[in-house]
Order: structure tokens, then C-alpha cells, then sequence
């Protein structure tokens, strides 16, 4: 019997560098989304479910859009990001807050509709298959309390255009994860310019080192660590409500620092694409065309009605 796996998909962000719903900007040769490509790669490496955690407003667009697609396919869930899980008193002070609050705040929101392991991936990132195969033999083979990072060298996951969010990662000689650091990163020349979202001293890395773009690996207990860590969050931000943010890499970051468990780092040889900028977006089309092209992908992702093999 095979084991049930979820695929998380934070799909609640705003987009507000790209200029809109970037989640639902068509990418593929039949007007696919990157997250069309998401879950077609999670379903031939043997995910069994797909969650998706959105803003309820986009409800309908994303059902519309996505959900007609891919439901026929695998079990799809749907998870809103909501402060309703969050005590009355941040509730009323967070009513006037437009941003969501964060990825760990996401994944929060979806404790009720996930009782086995599980990754979590971004809407916008496009991984590549190799990531996927690696994630799911992870998961299938995990005991409780056991996370991992699907790791990716940092020369590989940047843009042309811009600084963009990455997890620099130290990692031990057993591929133990050491630290992770949520940074702003930016190409300079043969080296890359790291300025850390805690406001630490930045500092410079070489392109090949390991880097988290947010595909991440648990199982259920990490939302027992949540519930602890959102708790001590909100009382270390009372007073920056409008702008702090409870990231599920500093979660995990805290989670090695204190020593409470260990990490795997699992490197992936999948090319990452993704859509940080408007300009971006040329760069995933020609590069998801050329992977149609070679055969890794159909004209058509979802043309057959049937369930994928």
C-alpha cells in the first residue's frame, strides 16, 4: 500500500512586487500556470493530495481556474488564510492588516485538512521534477518528527532583475542542516551580496552554496511547534502588528538553533524557475517551452480526464 503524501501550496500572497495575482499568470503553451506544473510533477512522483491555501476572496478564481483542472486529477483540498485561528485580542488588532501574516501563518490555517507527512512549496516557484521525486522518497520513508529542506545551489535560483528572498543555508558534512538564514540576495559579479531580514551585518557567499527556496518537508508535528512558536510571535510583535511577519524559515531556523530536532538537507539537481518580477516571466516561458519541447512535458498537461500514471 502506498503512503499517503500532501503537496502544500502557499498560494495566499499578494504578488505585490510583480503587479498582481502572479499565482494564476500563464506560463505554458496552453495558458498553464506554474502551478499547473507544480502539481503535475507532485503527481507523477506519487503525492496523493494537494492543498491549497489561498485568500478567500480568490476562492472562486482559483476553482475556476485551477481547481477545474487539476481536481480531476488528485484529491485537492482548499484552506483559506485566516486570523481566525489567532486569539479574539489579534484578531480585532489585525482586522485592518492587507498583507497576510506569513508563511508559518499559512500553514497554520491548514492543520485540520493534513494527518500525514507533507511538503510545502510556494505557488510562484517552479522546481522541477528531480525536486519532487526527491521530496516524495523523503516522505514515504520519514519517521515522526523529521523534517527536511529540498535544497537548490544559489547561483541557480536567482533573476536578472532584482534581489529576491532566499534561505542561505549552512549545512553539516552528513547534510544536516545548520542554519538558515532568510535573506535578501543579489548577484555581484562571481559573488553573492546576502543582507539578512533580521537586520544582521550583511555578508557574501560563493554560487554554489545551498540555498531553501521554501520547498520544505514535515510531518504533522511541526503544527504543534507552530501553535508553540505563533504564541511566542505575536507576543514579541504586539506592537508591529502592520508589518512583522511569522515566516516559516525562521521557524525552522529556531528549531535547529535550540536543538530541538535535526534537518535534512536534501540538493536537487531540478533547475528552479520563478516569477519575482514582471520581467521574469519571459525567462519561465522559453524555459517551459524547451522542457515541452524535450518530451518532460505534454502540449497539454491536462488533457486527459483520467487519473495521471
Amino acid at each position: 500500500m502506498n503512503k499517503e503524501i500532501t503537496l502544500v501550496i502557499m498560494a495566499a500572497g499578494m504578488g505585490s512586487r510583480f503587479g498582481g495575482l502572479k499565482q494564476i499568470e500563464p506560463v505554458g503553451k496552453n495558458n498553464e500556470f506554474i502551478i499547473d506544473y507544480s502539481v503535475y510533477d507532485a503527481i507523477q512522483a506519487g503525492f496523493t493530495k494537494i492543498v491549497f491555501i489561498i485568500k478567500e476572496e480568490n476562492y472562486e478564481i482559483f476553482k475556476e481556474t485551477i481547481g477545474k483542472r487539476v481536481e480531476p486529477h488528485i484529491k485537492t483540498e482548499y484552506v483559506f488564510q485566516t486570523n481566525e485561528i489567532l486569539p479574539l485580542e489579534y484578531q480585532e488588532r489585525l482586522k485592518e492588516r492587507k498583507k497576510p501574516l506569513g508563511t508559518a501563518h499559512a500553514i497554520l490555517c491548514a492543520k485540520e485538512k493534513i494527518k500525514e507527512p507533507f511538503a510545502i512549496i510556494n505557488a510562484d516557484d517552479f522546481y522541477g521534477r528531480d525536486a519532487y521525486v526527491k521530496a516524495a522518497t523523503y516522505l514515504k520513508g520519514m519517521e515522526q518528527e523529521e523534517y527536511g529542506v529540498v535544497a537548490y545551489r544559489i547561483g541557480n535560483t536567482l533573476t536578472p532583475n532584482g534581489a529576491a528572498k532566499r534561505g542561505v543555508c549552512k549545512v553539516t558534512n552528513e547534510n544536516k542542516l545548520i542554519e538558515l538564514v532568510e535573506s535578501s540576495v543579489l548577484e555581484q559579479e562571481d559573488l553573492i551580496e546576502v543582507s539578512p531580514l533580521d537586520g544582521s551585518e550583511p555578508f557574501k557567499v560563493e554560487k554554489n552554496t545551498i540555498a531553501s527556496m521554501n520547498f520544505l518537508l514535515f510531518d504533522p508535528s511541526l503544527f504543534l511547534l507552530l501553535e508553540e512558536k505563533m504564541d511566542e510571535f505575536l507576543t514579541k510583535n504586539k506592537d508591529d502588528l502592520e508589518q512583522c511577519e511569522f515566516l516559516i524559515p525562521i521557524v525552522l531556523n529556531e528549531y535547529v538553533k535550540e536543538k530541538s530536532g535535526m534537518v535534512s538537507v536534501i540538493e536537487t539537481t531540478a533547475n528552479w524557475y520563478g516569477i519575482t518580477y514582471k520581467e521574469d516571466k519571459e525567462l519561465v516561458v522559453k524555459a517551459l517551452a524547451k522542457m515541452t519541447e524535450e518530451g518532460i512535458y505534454p502540449n497539454e498537461l491536462w488533457k486527459h480526464k483520467e487519473k495521471i500514471k
